[in-house]
């Protein structure tokens, strides 16, 4: 019998193997994609997924601007901000956020589905939102998915 098979394998940063993914978000519904986004991002797509190290691909989202919400979402959600001022806090609607910055919605989205640490933080980097069709990654050549 082959002990060396049964070893648990964990990847660490030097033997993970990291890939771009191009995600097209035009007519998606924002949670529903954002958790598939989030699970790619975090590597738990892959066979060699381990919690503690970024084992995920990066990804580009096109077409933020052209995402749905369900119901009537897009004008009654609100997201909240704090300045850190006495009366500073602030919240804008998903409408009004759509007009001024159409890629934060999915990345509040996405940012809220990752782990709230060190690697939270670092998995985010891996996340690149676009409002048009085009991006300057064109270099990595992205898989679309």
């Amino acid at each position: 019998m082959n002990t060396l098979s049964y070893k648990t394998v964990s990847a660490n940063k030097k033997t993970v193997n990291k890939q771009w993914v191009v995600v097209d978000a035009q007519g998606e519904i924002l949670g529903r994609l954002s958790t598939k986004i989030a699970m790619i991002i975090r590597g738990k797509t892959k066979p060699d997924f381990t919690p503690n190290v970024d084992c995920g691909d990066n990804v580009i989202v096109i077409n933020a601007d052209k995402v749905k919400l369900t119901g009537n979402k897009f004008s009654a959600k609100q997201y909240v901000s704090y300045t850190g001022y006495p009366g500073g806090q602030r919240f804008i609607s998903p409408k009004e956020l759509m007009a001024k910055h159409p890629e934060r919605v999915i990345e509040k989205a996405v940012r809220g589905m990752l782990p709230k640490s060190r690697l939270g933080k670092a998995l985010f980097g891996n996340l690149h939102v676009y409002a048009g069709s085009e991006h300057p990654h064109a270099a990595q050549n992205p898989t679309t998915i």
